[in-house]
């Protein structure tokens, strides 16, 4: 892989020439951004890349490596030192903060810090309270998103009586109500057990095939990368590669690099191929079960 070169496909992290023009199938373009938290370290360095409508990109990279500080400047919560960022069509800007903040919806490592509401239904209904809608509207998104993450039985209890899925699950819920364009997941994984994760993935497959979302997700977990169309590998600030999760995982110095290491069952069939044996696992949900059975 050619670091230089940040190791991209032909086209994957291209940005519009012209400023302030951007593709109505374009999401979200950075264009040599660049921020600092202090005069003395670069926290992102002159960062270029583009996401098409609908794509899922995850967003890898070791601690300190700028992947939540780079999540921050999607919808201002963070304004770059230099270069632009254009998001569902706007660029960022004190002007446009309002319109692009209801265009991104976030959900953070710690579901707890989102709670605003002593129900779970109250937490749904503030951020659509705050978009002005009639508490019809407010009934029937509830009602939807509710079904949709599957959390019905939940809407009258408090948050602190959920388990860490169960918040997880309220939060993303509480952001899909605001039926958001683009939602950045921060780490949304981390704090989750192992059914749980498992569980978050499988919703944000679900919610990929809609192809209604625009997805992208801040994660050191393999499972969710591999669920992803597209992985951006940051180190100390810069995008080292932009690439499909399979490639990531076939390189082990990138994956050094991030810190990772490749879902168990594209490390059983590495493994497998090794020793000789035929091994075909792609590392997508059910193959390694596929695969096992095959034996029998």
């Amino acid at each position: 892989m050619d670091r230089n070169g940040l190791g991209r496909r032909k086209g994957t992290a291209e940005v519009m020439d012209a400023p302030g023009i951007v593709d109505s199938q374009t999401a979200l373009v950075l264009r040599d951004v660049s921020f600092s938290y202090t005069r003395e370290q670069e926290n992102i360095r002159s960062v270029s890349f583009s996401v098409p409508k609908g794509q899922w990109v995850s967003i890898a990279g070791s601690n300190g490596s700028g992947k939540s500080t780079l999540a921050r400047l999607f919808n201002g919560l963070l304004m770059p030192g230099g270069g632009s960022v254009v998001t569902a069509g706007l660029e960022l800007a004190p002007p446009n903060l309002a319109a692009i903040r209801r265009s991104v919806g976030m959900v953070f490592q710690n579901p707890d810090n989102q709670f605003v509401g002593s129900t779970v239904e109250e937490d749904m209904a503030f951020g659509l309270e705050g978009l002005c809608m009639s508490r019809e509207e407010m009934r029937e998104k509830i009602d939807r998103y509710a079904g949709k993450l599957g959390i019905q039985p939940l809407l009258n209890r408090h948050p602190s009586e959920l388990s860490g899925g169960q918040k997880q699950r309220v939060a993303l819920a509480s952001v899909l109500a605001m039926e958001p364009e683009i939602l950045v997941l921060d780490e949304a994984s981390s704090m989750l057990d192992e059914g749980a994760r498992v569980e978050l993935t499988a919703i944000l497959r679900n919610m990929h095939r809609e192809g209604r979302y625009t997805m992208l997700s801040i994660t050191h977990d393999a499972e969710e990368i591999l669920a992803s169309e597209r992985v951006l590998a940051l180190r100390d600030g810069n995008i080292i590669a932009d690439l499909p999760p399979k490639e990531l995982f076939a390189d082990e110095e990138l994956l050094s690099l991030c810190c990772l290491e490749a879902p168990f069952g594209l490390r059983l069939a590495q493994e497998l191929r090794r020793q000789g044996v035929p091994a075909d696992i792609s590392g997508g949900p059910g193959d390694l079960e596929e695969f096992l059975w095959s034996f029998r």
